[in-house]
């Protein structure tokens, strides 16, 4: 932001400009700003975000890591965030396999792509499980259920 200001503040100080030149060069400032802060605008929303939700057993991990590749496949620059509570957990704790194998070989690869993966601590708090027993790198959130609807707006 500081760089539009700046130009902005360049272009009302130009020494040497007649008084009919002035107001065309401060014109032409302020669109300049104003055209560079909506091209900054549109660029960061074009990125896609997509929130990945969790609550189900190893079953509904299966399918939803599954998606995620997917997803990234097609755009492999989206911003991805897996929220997980409730039995979404247990595919992030160590150990954790179904029939393709242990979860989380998958999980750290789509880590290694950006992905976050985010554990409810009510949801560790109710099943008295400890953080030391998810997969390396997951991140913890105090509640799931209150990430989602923070993601969501």
């Amino acid at each position: 932001m500081g760089e539009f200001s700046s130009l902005v503040r360049f272009a009302y100080s130009v020494p040497g400009l007649s008084s009919k030149e002035e107001p065309d060069v401060k014109l032409a400032a302020n669109l300049l700003a104003l055209l560079t802060l909506s091209l900054a605008c549109a660029i960061s929303w074009a990125q896609e975000k997509a929130l990945y939700h969790f609550d189900g057993g190893l079953e509904q991990a299966t399918k939803g890591l599954r998606n995620i590749n997917n997803h990234l496949e097609v755009d492999p620059k989206a911003k991805l965030i897996a929220v997980t509570h409730a039995d979404g957990v247990d595919f992030l704790m160590e150990g954790a396999k179904d029939r393709l194998g242990p979860f989380d070989a998958r999980v750290q690869d789509l880590m290694g792509k950006g992905v976050k993966f985010q554990v409810c601590e009510i949801t560790l708090r109710n099943r008295k499980l400890k953080k030391d027993q998810f997969i390396l790198g997951v991140e913890f959130v105090p509640s799931g259920v209150v990430q989602i609807t923070h993601l969501q707006q």
